[in-house]
């Protein structure tokens, strides 16, 4: 489903993205030149250089391409992940998956994407799921 257009308001494609975020909505930009997708938002096609963006919502399904461990001390939170994610979109994005025990996250784990809300500033996570 395609929404407002990138240039189409006087906020910027950063702001947009998390305003979206904010009332709960995941959305990357798709170009309407080359018919591809991005992330993060811009306000050029990275692929392309036409200024033609639409907001979208993706599927939010993907896979882990890579990840991180960080270790911190329990006190300090504890260990938690950083991934790369590959949407089906063709888009890479950072972020973590959360509700899987770190020994058991792999590269190549099917995931989707949520919105969460609670933090400071919303943001993109991803859950693991079944694979088909």
């Amino acid at each position: 489903m395609h929404t407002e257009q990138a240039g189409a308001t006087a906020r910027g494609p950063q702001e947009q993205y998390f305003a979206a975020l904010a009332e709960g909505r995941f959305q990357i930009q798709h170009c309407k030149a080359c018919s591809r997708h991005q992330f993060f938002p811009r306000t050029l096609c990275m692929h392309c250089g036409a200024t033609d963006l639409a907001w979208t919502d993706p599927v939010g399904t993907g896979t882990v391409y890579s990840f991180s461990i960080v270790r911190r001390k329990p006190e300090a939170g504890g260990d938690y992940n950083v991934a790369l994610i590959d949407l089906d979109e063709g888009v890479r994005m950072m972020s973590r998956v959360d509700g899987v025990a770190l020994d058991q996250l792999r590269i190549g784990m099917p995931v989707k994407a949520r919105v969460l809300r609670d933090s400071a500033q919303p943001l993109v996570v991803f859950d693991a799921v079944e694979a088909a």
